[in-house]
């Protein structure tokens, strides 16, 4: 009885940290839906600084992996760092660089906002409410849950009507999106939301 009292324990502390690390990074994640607004200023200066956020970070984490920290940058990664992400480069932030900068360039401002959007509150969202309420689980999906996938259709549909006030359109991008976020894609995702969907507004707008 004893044993079982003190594995409850250790497992239930286990998943408040998970879901501690995922709240962080996924608040990191919804901080992109900011991007938009620099765009706005200026689309060429704002993928600049953006792309060059990447490159620090990656040089930050081919550091990281080879002992040597970098203050400030390598504590946030390893704050976020998911397990399966443990001892080896975390390749998130680099999806989403090139994710958000590849949606700013090949779509107009309005399109390349609702793929962004999608991406910062969609698949934000979509992990956070799987993370806390998700008990029906997607099969084949490596775990996504349909509380997951429900989130993410409607912060995508929300969120893309805000921009469009376009029914239609935000429906379309909002279906596509949530059948997108439950491929058990791990980081990719990052990258085919934001150009994926920013494309489907920009052709249906």
């Amino acid at each position: 009885m004893k044993f079982f009292c003190v594995y409850e324990g250790i497992e239930a502390k286990r998943k408040l940290n998970s879901l501690r690390k995922e709240f962080f990074r996924k608040t990191l994640h919804i901080c992109t839906a900011f991007v938009p607004l620099l765009l706005n200023v200026s689309r060429l200066y704002s993928v600049i600084f953006i792309a060059l956020l990447g490159v620090l970070y990656s040089i930050s984490e081919f550091f990281r992996i080879r002992g040597k920290e970098i203050p400030l940058i390598s504590d946030i990664t390893i704050a976020a760092a998911r397990k399966r992400d443990e001892n080896r480069f975390v390749l998130g932030p680099v999806t989403l660089v090139l994710g958000i900068c590849m949606c700013a360039l090949l779509w107009d401002f309005k399109a390349a906002t609702i793929g962004i959007l999608a991406l910062a509150f969609g698949d934000g969202l979509a992990s956070l409410a799987g993370k806390t309420f998700g008990l029906v689980k997607i099969p084949l999906t490596q775990g996504k849950t349909a509380a997951g996938s429900i989130t993410c259709f409607a912060a995508i549909f929300c969120s893309s009507f805000a921009i469009s006030k376009n029914s239609f359109v935000s429906l379309t991008v909002a279906i596509i999106g949530a059948l997108v976020e439950v491929l058990p894609l791990k980081d990719f995702d990052n990258l085919l939301i934001p150009i994926l969907l920013g494309g489907v507004a920009h052709y249906l707008l």
